[in-house]
């Protein structure tokens, strides 16, 4: 057989089930520059949220952060007027996330920072940015990351906890296109 190219719009078995192989062990697939891959393998919902007005939260208490713009959404399943991101139906798995937040303190410093990621009401993952009366820092930024399994109506919510030595804690929002708090996550292939 000549090598060249086959031009079809579906490939499926001649049962309608079982295995199609591309390509054999060695081999290089090559998905063209510009192509959209769908289905399973696609990573696929995916988001990510910011604030775009800063947030004052109550000081030595969790807050949820409130992020109601978006940079894109794949899928619909951020819902920007709750601030959390909801598993579609079929979309279950393994779930990358990206917390990153700052602010800072108007007057004596910062006690704690912490910032925290919440499953169904829980917190799931915890990232102790400072935890120390340190009345000489008054800005903080941190970052936490998890990986979640996680089935279809999970819903994931980004939480803030802030201590002061006696000021109010703000946080940093968008500002000339930095996206300086913002909550991201997508599905992890396989």
């Amino acid at each position: 057989m000549a090598n060249g190219t086959l031009k079809v719009s579906n490939i499926e078995t001649s049962s309608g089930s079982g295995t199609i192989t591309i390509g054999q062990s060695g081999e290089t697939i090559t998905v063209p520059s510009g192509a959209t891959i769908s289905g399973s393998i696609a990573n696929t919902p995916a988001f990510e949220a910011f604030q775009s007005v800063a947030q004052t939260p109550s000081l030595s208490t969790y807050v949820k952060l409130t992020m109601t713009s978006e940079s894109f959404d794949t899928d619909s399943a951020y819902d920007a007027t709750n601030s959390k991101f909801t598993v579609p139906s079929g979309k279950a798995g393994k779930y990358l996330f990206l917390l990153s937040a700052g602010g800072y303190d108007n007057d004596t410093g910062l006690d704690i920072f912490r910032l925290v990621i919440y499953k169904n009401g829980a917190q799931v993952r915890f990232d102790n940015i400072l935890d120390t009366d340190q009345s000489s820092i008054q800005t903080s930024f941190g970052t936490c990351v998890g990986i979640l399994d996680l089935a279809a109506s999970d819903y994931i919510e980004a939480y803030i906890y802030a201590s002061s030595n006696g000021g109010t804690y703000t946080t940093l929002h968008e500002s000339s296109g930095l996206l300086q708090t913002r909550f991201a996550g997508y599905r992890l292939i396989g």
